[in-house]
């Protein structure tokens, strides 16, 4: 061995010891114990982040978009009101029979805060000064879907919206 050989070795020995340490320390790491989720008393953390039967709604929801609107309506043929949409949607995506106008669905549901919704849970508004005058399906991402008689079409719109945001009430689950 001559002495550039001998100095390449030397030279590359720390190097490969360098990797080889690298290359271990990141297994190591991939392999250890993950840090624990955080305890906060957050109301998303009490519930699930979604549930198979609000996924269902959402889907079944969505497939109504463009869907004509007719005051009292209760099936897509006919047109759809905000309650008589959220009764077919849930009567056939989640076998629910909810009936009656929006006050009378927003009796039946169990009342969660706004920052515990999830897809499938119900909005509920006050747009003609009586409460729970307007409903709509909660699909996610401050998103929902509703029957408005305004523009005649079934249509997705945000909850922060000026004209939701000032007249949001409340908010159900029929799920767990």
């Amino acid at each position: 061995m001559d002495a550039f050989e001998r100095q390449f070795i030397l030279y590359d020995m720390p190097i490969r010891t360098l990797i080889v340490s690298i290359f271990v320390l990141l297994l190591s790491a991939c392999g250890g114990v993950p840090p624990a989720p955080d305890q906060s008393t957050d109301a998303l953390s009490r519930r699930e982040a979604y549930s198979a039967q609000g996924n269902e709604v959402t889907l079944f929801a969505l497939g109504l978009i463009d869907t004509g609107y007719r005051f009292g309506g209760k099936n897509p043929e006919a047109g759809l009101d905000c309650s008589g949409m959220v009764s077919y949607i849930y009567g056939q995506a989640a076998g629910y029979a909810l009936g009656g106008s929006a006050a009378d669905i927003a009796r039946k549901g169990r009342e969660i805060e706004r920052s515990e919704l999830r897809p499938g849970d119900l909005v509920f508004f006050n747009t003609r000064n009586t409460h729970f005058s307007h409903v709509g399906v909660y699909i996610g991402g401050d998103r929902f879907i509703h029957a408005p008689s305004s523009n005649g079409r079934v249509r997705i719109d945000q909850l922060s919206a000026r004209y939701y945001a000032q007249r949001y009430e409340a908010a159900r689950s029929f799920f767990e």
